[in-house]
């Protein structure tokens, strides 16, 4: 009895700190959902993988040693640099959250994302209704085709 505790309090602490030791290890960079940052890579990058790249997407810069990143969705992923050899060169916590910045409206199950500098005006974010969403986005493309000269008009 004693020895099947011990090795249940052993194994639950040594996952505890399998699981919570690696991200403390690790740089954390935070993105801010549908914006950009540029990133300098390790010297000798070679092949970067992201972990979800359904959150952060990362597209390389042409003979430079950096990237853009691009904040997709809310959410964590990692992003790894490795040599020529696969050997790791760096490791990197992606944390994607919201804008500073803004407003956000909860009316019961429906929620509405606004932008404000200084006016308010209906801005896109996952997790806003679809009837929001839609709003913005036949909005966006309304003002967008007045500068198409012969774009056909949204319906």
């Amino acid at each position: 009895m004693f020895l099947r505790l011990f090795v249940r309090r052993v194994l639950a602490g040594s996952c505890f700190v399998l699981l919570v030791w690696p991200v403390a290890a690790q740089e954390i960079l935070t993105l801010e959902i549908d914006r950009a940052k540029i990133v300098e890579l390790p010297a000798g990058t070679n092949t970067l993988v992201i972990g979800n790249p359904g959150i952060a997407d990362a597209t390389v810069l042409r003979r430079q040693n950096r990237i853009v990143l691009t904040a997709r969705a809310y959410g964590q992923t990692n992003m790894i640099a490795l040599d020529t050899r696969g050997q790791a060169l760096a490791e990197v916590m992606l944390v994607v959250k919201n804008a500073e910045f803004g407003l956000v409206v909860q009316r019961g199950l429906e929620r509405e994302t606004w932008t404000c500098s200084p006016r308010c005006e209906p801005a896109i974010s996952p997790g806003d209704s679809a009837r929001h969403t839609g709003e913005a986005i036949k909005q966006a493309g309304q003002h967008g085709g007045f500068a198409r000269p012969n774009a056909p008009a949204a319906k």
